[in-house]
């Protein structure tokens, strides 16, 4: 298993639950009829599978050994960077949570603060994606030694592995295969 290669596969996943997100936001935006209880699937899987999952590999293996072996350089791109993004992220997930919740209990102009947190994070995450997969993952790739990479492509074996006895990558890559169908 290459743990870069796969990362970046799982990027294309993502990209796609933008796409419905971004879809979702058009819709209420001409006011069109939305089920909103959609976004707690949408946050889900933002919150389990890009976050926990593929983030959850980026921090805890790939930066940690970018970190550990190529000094200043990579802790400067990953703290001051991935990491910041990484948790502004987040804070968009919480707020559209939130969002969505005052819109089904009837604050009408919540809807506004759906549209600006959904929007926000879509982004944000295309940005994001287009720095590791043509700037992160490419300095990673070139930079660590080869025994390294084995190491990292080893462990992120093993993370797999663990998800697939829960059948993550499934239940996510078919959610969104789901909802592409939707809308």
């Amino acid at each position: 298993m290459n743990c870069l290669e796969l990362m970046t596969d799982e990027h294309k996943y993502i990209k796609r639950m933008l796409v419905i997100i971004r879809k979702y936001c058009y819709k209420i935006i001409k006011n069109e009829d939305v089920q909103y209880e959609d976004f707690f699937s949408f946050i889900d899987f933002v919150r389990n599978y890009a976050d926990k999952h593929h983030h959850g590999k980026e921090e805890i293996l790939l930066f940690d050994k970018m970190i550990e072996e190529l000094g200043t350089p990579a802790e400067k791109l990953v703290k001051h960077g991935m990491l910041v993004e990484h948790d502004l992220g987040r804070l968009y997930m919480q707020d559209l949570e939130s969002a969505v919740k005052r819109v089904m209990g009837g604050e009408d102009e919540a809807r506004l603060d759906v549209i600006a947190n959904a929007i926000s994070y879509t982004h944000l995450l295309y940005r994001h994606i287009d720095k590791e997969d043509n700037v992160v993952f490419r300095y990673a790739q070139n930079n660590i030694s080869k025994e390294n990479l084995e190491e990292l492509n080893q462990k992120c074996a093993e993370f797999e592995q663990a998800a697939a006895d829960r059948d993550l990558q499934k239940k996510y890559i078919d959610m969104v295969a789901a909802f592409e169908a939707k809308v």
